[in-house]
């Protein structure tokens, strides 16, 4: 096992590092580091930012605009765009879509999605969960009937982010009601300005309007925009979480995030004229978070080399990425609360908002128990 970058992989990281400090906005660089909310408008501008030097999806076919990167070149480049406070790349077009329209899409779809997605020109969002299927996935009844060459789809999903935005939704919807769970669900693509679709804004802990609930009634979907074969959605949807998971560690955003704690600590005044880093068990809860970083990007690299020898993605253990990085998130997030000057009463908003916030990503993408029974199950064998 090698965790170690070779020379060509650091000459790539020192590339990525100068084009991010030359063209990377300030003013978006500013909005991430002061947790200020990204608009639509600032997340395409950054997205188009990258179309335009061909880095926006690395991991794509190189024929619909791929880099040809290494599963490690990817990989570096995702954190250093987090150790940079760039913004997010939104996941579903890219990251979700898109790899499994090149799995599983016709050509057709392909010619119509791929290149429009690509350049930052529609925005997606994701329709998986709904009311009482959220962890339990297979359990959606969001139903799509076949009527000649269309699918009436009814029906509702929530805490779709970003649907607010959004020109396209891609939805799993049961096309057969009497199959297994598993078994009759299937994979559509769905415009967002179809009539009946009804979006209804979800306001969270924060104030903020990040997610919403949908609400399909008697929506015409065209065949055409069936994914794959009628049914088989559910393989879709396992391809298109794997994509999700391999990147929820982060490890990038982490120390960008627990730089900015150390130098926030170290600027609050505390008790007797001290800083909160003098307290004993705030260092100590500041040293184990950076320890458990520390391992996080060491498993983070040891999936990278398995992947570099194999030429294999990853297996279920991948989850782990999942777990500890979003139970670190939220740690981060919870020592700036502690960290801050209470009569701050700036900072002490924005942090609460910031602390709200994260309460989510232990949920999304598969629930961290979700993804411990998955590891206990196709890891350990239990």
């Amino acid at each position: 096992m090698d965790l170690n970058y070779s020379s060509d992989e650091l000459a790539f990281r020192d590339e990525v590092r100068g084009w991010l400090a030359a063209k990377l906005p300030d003013d978006l660089r500013d909005k991430v580091e002061t947790y200020a909310e990204l608009t639509r408008d600032d997340l395409m501008r950054w997205h188009r930012l990258l179309a335009a030097k061909g880095w926006v999806a690395p991991a794509w076919e190189q024929r619909w605009g791929g880099t040809g990167w290494t599963a490690v070149q990817r990989n570096i480049f995702e954190e250093e765009c987090g150790a940079a406070g760039a913004p997010p790349i939104v996941l579903f077009g890219l990251h979700m879509c898109g790899p499994v329209l090149q799995r599983f899409g016709t050509e057709a779809q392909k010619q119509r999605f791929l290149p429009p997605m690509y350049k930052g020109e529609e925005f997606w969002c994701q329709g998986y969960s709904e009311p009482g299927s959220g962890s339990d996935l297979a359990s959606l009844k969001t139903r799509a009937e076949r009527r000649g060459d269309k699918y009436i789809v009814n029906g509702q999903k929530t805490w779709t982010t970003l649907g607010h935005f959004a020109d396209w939704i891609f939805c799993l919807v049961r096309t057969d009601p009497a199959a297994k769970k598993q078994e009759g669900i299937s994979f559509l693509l769905i415009d967002m300005k179809t009539p009946g679709i009804t979006v209804r804004p979800l306001m969270l802990m924060d104030g903020m309007h990040h997610v919403n609930e949908i609400f399909f009634d008697d929506v015409e979907v065209p065949a055409e925009n069936l994914v794959h074969e009628e049914n088989k959605g559910w393989t879709v949807a396992k391809y298109l979480l794997g994509h999700e998971r391999m990147s929820a560690g982060r490890t990038g955003v982490l120390k960008r995030e627990l730089a900015k704690l150390k130098d926030f600590a170290a600027r609050q005044p505390g008790s007797g004229g001290q800083t909160i880093l003098a307290d004993t068990h705030f260092r100590e809860k500041l040293t184990r978070v950076e320890v458990e970083i520390m391992a996080l990007e060491l498993t983070n690299l040891r999936f990278l080399d398995a992947m570099r020898r194999t030429g294999q993605p990853p297996g279920a253990d991948v989850s782990m990425l999942k777990i500890k990085g979003t139970e670190i998130q939220q740690t981060l997030t919870e020592l700036m609360m502690q960290a801050a000057d209470p009569a701050d009463l700036h900072w002490q908003g924005v942090l609460a908002h910031r602390y709200c916030n994260m309460r989510k990503v232990t949920i999304y993408g598969g629930s961290n128990e979700v993804q411990r029974n998955i590891i206990a199950k196709a890891t350990l064998g239990l």
